[in-house]
């Protein structure tokens, strides 16, 4: 655990200007805003991870939206994927409440951090390859320092697959090859392993992580009925099992 070093990289990476188009558009959906929160003040810089420094799961999302986390200042907070998400989440047992508005709401997530492997809300909710491999190093430096706690990960959507897997090899686990395929339900087994992506010396004793895949808590794909609550909340359930967390039983 080092829950430091973590405050200190969800600090730099509030501060990230790395890739022009998305700083431009966050900024200006923060300067116009939405007309329901004329009167609010919208975050419109990167969003960090939210959860206990010392998570044994780790959700792995998309990117924060537009008028949610980068308005708010959370990940999947005021938005409609959010609220699909946290509520599923304390139906689970893994947080305090079922809803996530505010930075100051009180919401907690219990043995769980929640992530993207792009920082800034993208125009069309569609990041750029490019922007992607640029944020990975922020992907795969929070992965490290979960090292310790982290046993399972769930990853939301395929475009989150791509993106983690490869954080995932340069933190440490053994990522099959060739790459396995997103599905929904998709459970993979990663070695820890001693030696790191390139043959250079990795972590040693790093235990085996289980992956995890879910279709993305979008409107979409909720609407459509293509992801369900009971069906998130059993790969949520699943996987905190996995990783040695106590949930509650399904409410049906």
């Amino acid at each position: 655990m080092d829950g430091d070093g973590l405050a200190e990289l969800d600090a730099r990476i509030t501060g990230c200007r790395a890739c022009p188009r998305l700083v431009e558009w966050r900024e200006e959906v923060a300067r116009t805003k939405r007309a329901a929160f004329a009167d609010q003040t919208y975050w419109g810089r990167p969003v960090a991870g939210f959860g206990p420094s010392d998570a044994a799961l780790l959700i792995v999302g998309l990117a924060p939206a537009a008028h949610g986390g980068n308005r708010t200042g959370r990940m999947f907070t005021g938005d409609r994927s959010g609220e699909v998400l946290y509520a599923a989440l304390h139906d689970v047992g893994l947080a305090s409440r079922g809803t996530s508005v505010s930075v100051d709401d009180g919401l907690e997530l219990y043995g769980v951090r929640v992530t993207s492997p792009v920082h800034c809300a993208p125009p069309a909710n569609k990041p750029t390859p490019t922007e992607r491999d640029t944020c990975r190093p922020w992907l795969v430096r929070e992965l490290e320092l979960l090292r310790p706690s982290l046993r399972a990960v769930v990853v939301l959507g395929a475009f989150g697959w791509q993106a983690a897997l490869p954080a995932l090899a340069e933190a440490g686990w053994a990522v099959p090859r060739p790459r396995p395929v997103f599905t929904h339900g998709a459970h993979v087994l990663l070695d820890g392993r001693l030696d790191g992506p390139d043959g250079q010396e990795g972590p040693e004793g790093l235990k085996g992580l289980e992956l995890f895949g879910c279709f993305h808590v979008s409107q979409r794909n909720i609407f459509t009925g293509r992801l369900t609550p009971a069906m998130l909340r059993d790969v949520l359930r699943t996987a905190a099992r996995a990783a040695g967390l106590t949930t509650l039983p399904d409410p049906g």
